[in-house]
């Protein structure tokens, strides 16, 4: 059946005023409070009143009294829940409370910015009582992970923490920060049990059979399980626009209803028993993948997206879609999924027909129509808020969903049946898995090739103001596109954009350059070098601050293999990446240095090498590594690491950082990690040999870099780790002065990118990622 449905019928719109005032009364009264939403209903019953008595008797008073009336009713009530949740005694409570509450949601692990610290889970609840008081209202739990990882929707627990102002507003009565385990009060319910086992069995079965990455996807994008998700797959989906395919979304439960109703008619069941079963389905995947507001938001606008696009009845869709805005709870008024749901749906209901339609008076295949038209209006109409949430526009976003749609469906669909198929005949289950990996694995691969796009994203102005900005300009080409001479310049302009400025911005001459040496990966404010050991084959130095970043560089070098990653020092932006390089890669083995601290990140790095079997091992002055075509000498620290301790920690790990040599096609490289003033006044103390054509300007040319040390140096290349735009002033403007004085080239990534040095004929020649050709 095509999306296009009958094109030229007139849409019935009776209900779109009423939902988007109700929705409008909603967000208001959750977002200011009770009074202005207070005013804004009693307005509504005055503007009502006076339709009344002047135009009663006219047509169209009939529409706008009752989208004033529907506007007054909702204001109303979110007012008075407004004002309850204001009210709430937890809201004005202080010191420890013991809390009994019901989770509404999977815990959800949070990310750590500093490596080692202690994992911690938030958790959405009901509150049941706070001590012997009886209270209702949602809560925000922040919890370690321990014993609250695992737990399961409906489950009853008991708990002590201490209470605080919610930090959005979104009608929660308050965050509760806890550091113990809580107390269980009996068991979810059977059916969440039940689909808890289920979700379980395929997490399993997928890692097990399908590996890290891929393995990691298929429940995500089947039952919502993104536990085992790596944060580099879902930053790529972020940037390519394919956030929908790692978690739930309205397209996972069209794709399971229609492959149930496409069987029953198959079967030739009568339209009676079509929807029944369908029914039985959703209200059976619903649960499978809990039923949190997210999932039921999901499972309804995949309803009326079915219904617009299986089945063409467009004049019913619509309403249907302005009814679920009209049954929203109040909290998901100022959700950003729902937001996003509704506008994707209403695209696919308004906008995706009549470009199917017009596509195809032109010529072009149902199917491909389709296939355009779809991605195409769901990205135009929710760019402004993504772009307000992210401060960023995926220009990849439509290319990427036209890429992976002929996959979603069949990955969607055996991966439902293998949840179903695991636990009745395990065999059978693992080839399901099986059969849904390349297609699996075809996201993945999508949504990172398409990441990696230079340019695949772009900054925009974030905030409500961005989104509002953006979205004027979408509604301005929107109406002005339906001028035959605005088509023409819009498609003049699309066309010249996919000729000329996309082949110039992801198509990198060059690159690799040739005979590289050494590479400074841009990796935002960190530090991570690669040095080559041939085609393939690198040591890495360092590893930024988060994998997405190391590893897309080293995938740009082509790098499979790493014989050693050395972990010049244990803070943040130096070691944050360490998954993205032993993820997908051999590796010989991680290094450190001999300060320890501080021991949370040693853990994390300790754990991480260890899940990949990799061997942690020590490095120290003295030590030297010696490989085909490269020696690393280490240099530094010199003294005992104690005796560097000062009252700044900081301080103590930079001038523990591990200080190294290393002997390349281009001459020797002097890698400093983020070395201050007392270490490099160790080296030149101990009379250390610190010649070398390249280096690696310590702690991303900060102002702590003593000018003896540069001289001594002797660089006729530096090479500078820094993320742009960064609040601490790096690369202070004296050092690079100092460099520039005696002659130094200096490669910056914060304004070249991954920056190589190759060996040329008069020396060691910088490549920017970019540059036109490669070095001769």
């Amino acid at each position: 059946m095509s999306v296009a449905g009958e094109p030229a019928r007139v849409l019935d719109v009776r209900l779109l005023a009423p939902a988007l005032g109700a929705w409008t009364a909603v967000a208001l009264g959750v977002l200011t409070g009770a009074d202005s939403v207070f005013v804004l209903s009693l307005s509504a019953v005055a503007a009502a009143v006076l339709v009344c008595v002047r135009h009663g008797r006219e047509r169209w008073a009939t529409a706008v009294l009752a989208t004033l009336l529907t506007i007054a009713g909702f204001a109303a009530a979110t007012a008075l829940h407004a004002r309850s949740t204001a009210n709430n005694p937890l809201r004005h409570t202080s010191g420890s409370l013991t809390l009994e509450l019901v989770l509404t949601d999977d815990p959800r692990t949070l990310s750590s910015a500093l490596p080692g610290a202690p994992a911690q889970v938030l958790v959405r609840d009901d509150l049941v009582a706070d001590g012997a008081r009886r209270l209702t209202g949602a809560v925000v739990v922040l919890a370690p992970a321990r014993g609250w990882t695992g737990l399961l929707p409906g489950q009853h627990v008991r708990t002590r923490g201490k209470a605080a102002p919610p930090s959005r507003r979104d009608l929660t009565v308050a965050s509760i920060r806890v550091r113990d385990p809580p107390t269980l009060v009996g068991r979810p319910a059977a059916a969440q049990r039940a689909a808890g086992s289920l979700r379980t069995g395929l997490r399993d079965a997928a890692l097990s059979t399908l590996g890290p990455e891929t393995g990691a996807l298929l429940p995500g994008l089947v039952v919502g399980d993104t536990s085992a998700l790596s944060q580099r797959v879902l930053d790529d989906a972020k940037t390519a626009g394919l956030t929908h395919l790692t978690a739930v979304s309205g397209m996972n439960i069209t794709l399971v209803m229609g492959a149930v109703l496409l069987l029953v008619r198959a079967a030739g069941a009568g339209p009676r028993t079509s929807a029944a079963l369908a029914a039985m389905a959703l209200a059976g995947f619903v649960v499978l993948a809990r039923p949190s507001p997210s999932v039921l938001r999901a499972a309804v606008m995949g309803t009326v997206a079915l219904l617009a696009l299986v089945t063409g009845r467009r004049r019913q869709a619509l309403p249907a879609l302005c009814g679920a805005v009209l049954v929203l709870r109040p909290a998901l008024a100022v959700d950003v999924g729902f937001a996003l749901s509704v506008l994707a749906t209403g695209a696919l209901v308004l906008l995706a027909p009549r470009w199917v339609a017009a596509l195809r008076r032109r010529g072009v295949p149902a199917g491909v129509a389709e296939l355009l038209a779809v991605p195409a209006a769901a990205h135009l109409v929710t760019a402004p808020v993504i772009a307000g949430l992210s401060g960023k526009l995926s220009l990849v976003a439509v290319l990427a969903n036209l890429l992976v749609a002929p996959v979603v469906g069949p990955a969607t669909v055996l991966g439902v049946a293998a949840t179903v198929a695991l636990p009745v005949w395990a065999p059978l289950g693992r080839l399901l898995v099986r059969l849904a990996g390349p297609e699996v694995w075809w996201l993945v691969q999508v949504g990172r090739r398409c990441a990696e796009l230079p340019g695949a994203a772009i900054e925009v102005p974030g905030g409500a103001a961005g989104a509002l900005g953006l979205a004027a300009v979408v509604v301005a080409v929107l109406v002005a596109a339906r001028n035959p001479a605005v088509r023409g310049l819009v498609l003049a302009v699309v066309l010249g954009v996919s000729v000329v400025w996309v082949p110039t911005r992801t198509v990198t001459p060059g690159w690799p350059a040739t005979g590289w040496a050494v590479v400074a990966c841009d990796v935002g404010q960190g530090d991570a070098v690669v040095l080559s050991l041939g085609p393939h084959r690198a040591v890495v130095v360092d590893t930024g601050p988060e994998p997405a970043a190391v590893a897309g560089c080293l995938d740009r070098l082509h790098v499979t293999e790493v014989a050693l990653v050395v972990l010049t020092h244990l803070h943040a932006d130096h070691v944050g990446g360490l998954e993205g390089v032993l993820q997908g890669r051999s590796v010989g083995a991680v290094a450190v240095g001999p300060l320890r601290l501080p021991g949370a990140a040693l853990s994390r790095v300790r754990a991480r090498s260890a899940a990949h079997g990799v061997p942690l091992v020590d490095l120290a002055a003295g030590a030297s590594l010696v490989w085909p075509g490269l020696r690393l000498d280490v240099l530094g620290p010199v003294r005992p690491v104690t005796a560097t301790l000062g009252s700044d920690p900081g301080t103590v790990l930079n001038d523990a950082s591990l200080v190294l040599s290393a002997r390349t096609t281009v001459g020797r490289v002097l890698l400093t990690g983020d070395a201050e003033l007392a270490e490099q006044g160790d080296l030149l103390a101990a009379r250390v040999d610190l010649r070398a054509d390249v280096l690696k300007v310590p702690h991303h040319g900060s102002r702590f870099s003593a000018p003896a040390f540069l001289d001594s140096v002797g660089a006729r290349v530096a090479l500078v780790s820094v993320g742009q735009g960064n609040a601490y002033g790096h690369p202070n403007a004296g050092v690079l002065e100092h460099l520039a004085a005696r002659g130094t080239t200096v490669g910056r990534t914060d304004t070249d990118g991954d920056v190589a040095v190759a060996p040329g004929p008069g020396g060691p020649v910088v490549v920017r990622r970019g540059d036109p050709r490669p070095p001769p």
